[in-house]
C-alpha cells in the first residue's frame, strides 16, 4: 500500500497539470475572443429602400463602435430575394465606415476575387491602409454567384479556376505590399516591375472566406492570415481539423491563423434574448472560433445593440 502513494501522487500531479493546462487554454480562448458587426448594404422595401448601413449611422453604429471591434460589408452589386433592391457597392462603403468610425477596424465579408483585377486592390488596400492609420482587413474569396457575374459580362470559371485565380492574386497583392517592385509571371495574372507606393504600414492581414476540404482549406493554410466559414459549430469543428491537416502538410501553425465565423442573430430585446445568444455563441467558441461577426438583420434601436454589447459580448470578454 505505502509502494502505491507515489505512484497515485505522480498520477495526481499529471491530473492537475492536465486539468490546470485545459483551463488555462479555454482562458485564453475566451480572452482573445473579438466580435463583428456585419453592416449590410442591402436597402429592403420593408425598411424604407434605405441601404440598411446609412440608416444605422445616425443612432446604431456609434453604440457598435462601443462595444465591437470589426465592422464589415459584403460584396455585391444588388439584391437577392428582390433583383432591384438597393445595394451600395463594397469598397466604397469600407472606406465610409473607416473614416466614419475611427475606433473599428473594416474588412469586406468578403471580396470577390474576380470584381476587381488584383494590382487594383493592392493599391485601393494600400491606399485604405494610410487613411485608416492600419485597420483594414482584406478579407477576400473566390466568387461563387454565377449569375452576378453573368449580368455583369464577367466569366465564371470552374471553381477550382477560381480557387486558383484567388491564390495568385493573394500572392501578387502581398508581392506589392511587400517588395520594392514586382514582376508577377502567373497563369491569370501578370505583372511587369511595378511600383506600389507608400508600402502599407502595417501589412494587411488577409482573411479568405471559403470551406472547400481539398482546394480551399489548403490555400488558407498556405497563404491566409484569417479564416472565415459559415456554418454550424458542428461543421466548423470538422473544417477546422482538416485545416489543421493543411497546416501540417504545409509546415504551418494553425495557432497563426485567427479563426472567424458570421452568424445571423437577432439582436437581444430582454434578458432571455440575450442568454440565448450566449448559448448559441458558446458551441462556436469552445470549438476554437476566435472572431465572431454578428448579422443582425435591420436594427433600428440602440438600446438594443447596447444590451448585445453589455449582456453578451462582455460574458465573452
Amino acid at each position: 500500500m505505502a509502494s502505491s502513494i507515489p505512484v497515485l501522487a505522480q498520477r495526481l500531479r499529471y491530473t492537475t497539470a492536465y486539468y490546470t493546462r485545459e483551463i488555462k487554454q479555454k482562458e485564453l480562448a475566451v480572452a482573445h475572443v473579438q466580435f463583428g458587426w456585419n453592416a449590410p448594404a442591402i436597402g429592403v422595401p420593408e425598411s424604407g429602400g434605405k441601404p440598411l448601413v446609412i440608416q444605422e449611422l445616425e443612432h446604431v453604429l456609434p453604440v457598435v463602435a462601443q462595444h465591437f471591434d470589426t465592422v464589415w460589408t459584403p460584396d455585391h452589386f444588388y439584391g437577392f430575394d428582390r433583383l432591384d433592391d438597393p445595394f451600395l457597392e463594397c469598397w466604397t462603403t469600407l472606406t465610409w465606415l473607416a473614416a466614419t468610425f475611427p475606433q473599428l477596424k473594416v474588412g469586406a465579408l468578403v471580396l470577390c476575387n474576380n470584381y476587381r483585377h488584383p494590382t487594383l486592390l493592392a493599391h485601393m488596400g494600400k491606399t485604405l491602409q494610410a487613411f485608416s492609420s492600419g485597420r483594414l482587413i482584406l478579407g477576400i474569396g473566390a466568387g461563387w454567384r454565377a449569375d452576378e457575374y453573368a449580368r455583369h459580362g464577367l466569366p465564371f470559371e470552374a471553381p477550382a479556376t477560381r480557387i486558383r485565380q484567388l491564390g495568385e492574386a493573394i500572392r501578387l497583392i502581398r508581392s506589392m505590399w511587400t517588395q520594392p517592385r514586382t514582376s508577377f509571371a502567373g497563369t491569370y495574372y501578370q505583372a511587369q516591375d511595378l511600383p506600389c507606393e507608400p508600402k502599407p504600414d502595417p501589412i494587411p492581414p488577409i482573411m479568405i472566406g471559403g470551406g472547400g476540404e481539398k482546394l480551399m482549406l489548403r490555400l488558407v493554410a498556405e497563404l491566409a492570415d484569417w479564416w472565415d466559414y459559415g456554418g454550424s459549430s458542428e461543421s466548423y469543428h470538422h473544417k477546422l481539423e482538416v485545416l489543421h491537416k493543411h497546416c501540417e502538410d504545409v509546415g504551418r501553425d494553425i495557432a497563426t491563423i485567427v479563426k472567424s465565423t458570421q452568424l445571423e442573430v437577432p439582436a437581444p430585446a430582454d434578458a432571455a434574448g440575450s442568454r440565448e445568444l450566449i448559448a448559441k455563441l458558446q458551441p462556436y467558441i469552445d470549438v476554437g472560433v476566435t472572431h465572431m461577426i454578428l448579422d443582425c438583420g435591420v436594427v433600428t434601436d440602440p438600446d438594443r445593440v447596447r444590451r448585445l454589447g453589455e449582456d453578451v459580448l462582455a460574458r465573452f470578454r
